[in-house]
């Protein structure tokens, strides 16, 4: 096959992969038209993206790197020496650098990207929340109407989402996954791609996802931000490939490389992470665009001699665009004059990114999704409020309710105390990108509209907080991390409440009134004292802009607390990481003797969580029984779990309804549970239903020890659980 049909298959391939269903002659001929009349340094600018002066948001995202003011930035659009412009907002800005960018010799548009990762204007919850809802519908509702106000604000592409599976809570970045579980990921990570997405990328409310980081970003040592990374390749396909693949499954149109070490080569530099796997195994077709400056930071991590060096090394792993540093801008051309970068490498990764211009419809139409109309029309509509506000309700999670504090009664004497009490700052939490504070309702307000009569005090001064407390009849404690605890750069060693949070929790607690603490984190915390023995808790997060509301719904009872743990809360610091799927260990702790000398366990703690994945419950109980599970499974079938539910409380609940297996003798340890299918079912009280669940034959599938993927035959013990009190188990077999 002759060099120019191989560009070409390359190009349908890209189109393909993002969602171009038949690419049209012209299309690949315009790319491979273009790409045979640039310069070298054309190309380079086509594989560099910089950070938007032009039109810029205010809010501060990354280190100030490689600055410059608009009109040099203006300049070098017009010299066609950027190929995307990210972290900019607003049709006017856009519209100007635009028509700076078809001005250039070429004339090729710029595409706008930018970092939105639970919202745009309209700040929704942190995507851990969301996943709290257990529904991909939810999310690919919420990422639809993201996508809507995204694109109306001149954006034509999203670093999102974020799809690494976090086990260890001290990592900021759990905020912006879907927690502890692959599965979970997998479902979230197709479902948020297909809502940025739509039907069709050339849509004007469509926008590119890049579910990110490749690969296994999450498991830095520590939990310590942009650290090594070092694990097996099974739990690398196990564990963090699949949410990846789920998403390209979708259709993502690119992915972003991680900052990482992983096995000792940064994944910016690392060719068989971007090429062999990314590529090869996986198949993906479609553009990988750097981290911010992690291409020069190869020289930090002590792989690249200089910029010219980590230059080559990013070009030839496989990253096709390099962020905000400018290296492909300033060293391509020499690299692939001297010989040490091939023209074809760079080729290659230019036809990508025209190709992702191509799939966006910029060629046919630059000023797509930069239309002041829109952009009136859609921004903080009253739709998009409205979704934002079901979403925070959702996303709360009930982790107790002793004597069924809740819901509350709307005579009763009621308190609201904290430094979150009437606090907006704090309501959006990390990466919030063009939202505003003042935009978001705090919890008194929300609050108010079910309790005119509330007393509200900050908590600054305990004593004075305990004497609110006491008039009251019961305390709605608001505490929890602030917005800039969580999230990128904020990784934390103890993943407590704040000492001060604390000790204002044990004031109340010495007064007596029954207390309901309102946490608000971007990851699980360890809960300690009158926290933890509080007569009720509800998670919720950083639930954006609709938090009062949200939270009022729910303790009033307007709303029934549907939201379920996507990660664990333990015991104790010292635990992490650790999750519910862990595997067992040759020597583990019996539940009748935990400290057993010569034990897998700690000294000071059991091998449990407090709170763990799947955790929480409604104002309702369930039961389960009549367990149908097939004895034998045919090779290649699906598991059909059937099961009776029935609502045993006094009123009306949604029940998760959850299938967890575990393979009982395989070719290696497997986890001690996993999660396989759920589904959510509402009952009326007292009313039974039968439910049925199904397990995709692949979805038993491992890494062997040979290192093949393949469901291996034996025996398999399932359970069914439906929240608290409501389990059942059984076992079946797979035949060879």
């Amino acid at each position: 096959m002759t060099a120019r049909r191989l560009a070409r298959r390359d190009v349908v391939a890209a189109l393909l992969a993002m969602g171009v269903v038949r690419p049209a002659p012209a299309a690949v001929r315009r790319i491979d038209d273009l790409v045979a009349r640039m310069t070298i340094a054309e190309k380079a600018g086509q594989l560099s993206c910089f950070n938007d002066v032009i039109r810029p948001v205010g809010a501060v995202f990354n280190p100030v790197v490689d600055a410059r003011g608009a009109d040099a930035m203006l300049a070098d659009v017009r010299a066609g020496r950027v190929g995307m412009l990210f972290n900019g907002y607003g049709v006017a800005g856009a519209r100007r650098a635009q028509a700076a960018a078809l001005d250039s010799r070429l004339g090729i548009p710029l595409v706008f990207a930018a970092d939105v990762i639970h919202g745009c204007r309209t700040i929704f919850p942190i995507p851990l929340a969301e996943a709290a809802a257990f529904d991909p519908d939810l999310s690919e509702r919420a990422a639809r109407a993201v996508a809507r106000e995204a694109s109306a604000g001149g954006l034509h592409w999203t670093f999102a989402p974020v799809v690494d599976v976090a086990r260890d809570q001290r990592w900021g970045r759990v905020a912006e996954g879907a927690g502890e579980d692959v599965y979970l990921n997998c479902l979230l990570a197709a479902a948020r791609v297909r809502g940025f997405q739509g039907l069709d990328l050339r849509r004007a409310d469509a926008i590119a996802a890049t579910p990110k980081h490749f690969a296994g970003y999450s498991a830095v040592r520590g939990g310590m931000e942009y650290a090594a990374v070092d694990m097996s390749d099974a739990e690398l396909r196990e564990t963090y490939l699949p949410p990846f693949a789920a998403a390209f499954a979708a259709g993502a149109a690119a992915t972003m490389a991680s900052f990482t070490d992983v096995g000792g080569i940064p994944a910016a530099a690392n060719r068989r992470l971007l090429t062999d796997i990314l590529r090869g195994s996986m198949r993906f077709a479609g553009l990988c665009v750097s981290d911010y400056d992690a291409d020069r930071e190869l020289i930090a991590h002590g792989v690249a001699a200089d910029e010219a060096d980590a230059a080559r090394l990013a070009i030839l792993a496989g990253v096709d665009m390099s962020m905000q540093s400018g290296l492909y801008n300033r060293h391509l051309p020499a690299l692939v004059d001297s010989g040490r970068v091939p023209v074809a490498a760079v080729d290659r990764a230019v036809r990508r990114v025209l190709a992702l211009k191509e799939a966006l419809g910029l060629f046919d139409d630059p000023y797509r999704s930069l239309d002041v109309r829109a952009e009136r029309r859609e921004t903080r509509s009253r739709p998009i409020r409205a979704l934002a506000r079901e979403v925070a309700t959702r996303s709360i999670v009930l982790l107790r309710n002793e004597g069924d504090l809740l819901p509350l009664a709307r005579d009763r004497r009621i308190a609201l105390i904290g430094p979150f009490a009437t606090d907006r700052a704090n309501l959006n939490g990390p990466w919030s990108f063009a939202g505003d504070a003042a935009d978001g309702i705090d919890l008194a307000s929300g609050i108010r509209a079910h309790a005119p009569a509330l007393v509200v005090d900050d908590g600054a001064d305990p004593a004075r907080a305990a004497a609110v407390a006491r008039g009251a009849d019961v305390v709605l404690l608001a505490i929890g991390e602030s917005g800039d605890m969580s999230g990128e750069g904020n990784s934390r060693t103890s993943i407590t409440v704040p000492p001060a949070h604390q000790a204002l929790a044990e004031a109340i607690a010495a007064t007596g009134v029954p207390m309901v603490v309102l946490l608000r984190h971007g990851r699980a915390l360890v809960l300690e004292g009158a926290v933890r023995d509080a007569r009720a808790i509800l998670a919720t997060w950083f639930l954006g802009e609709q938090t009062g509301p949200a939270v009022a719904d729910i303790l009033f009872g307007v709303r029934e607390p549907t939201g379920r743990l996507p990660v664990s809360f333990p015991l104790a610091d010292g635990q992490q990481p650790w999750s519910y799927d862990r595997k067992a260990t040759g020597r583990p702790a019996p539940d009748d003797d935990p400290a057993m000398p010569g034990r897998s366990r700690w000294r000071d703690a059991p091998d449990r969580a407090l709170y763990e994945f799947g955790a929480g419950s409604g104002y309702t109980r369930f039961a389960l029984s009549d367990l149908r599970v097939p004895a034998t499974v045919a090779r290649g079938a699906a598991v059909v779990v059937d099961v009776a539910l029935r609502n045993v409380g006094a009123r009306r609940g949604a029940a998760l309804v959850r299938v967890d297996i575990h393979d009982v003798v395989a070719s290696r340890t497997r986890p001690a549970r996993q999660m396989k299918a759920f589904r959510r079912v509402v009952l009326d009280a007292g009313e039974t239903r039968r439910v049925t669940l199904s397990i995709a034959h692949d979805d038993l599938a491992l890494v062997a020890a040979d290192g093949a993927w393949r469901v291996e035959p034996g025996d398999i013990d399932l359970w069914v659980d439906a929240g608290p009190g409501a389990r059942i188990a059984g076992r079946f077999r797979v035949e060879g």
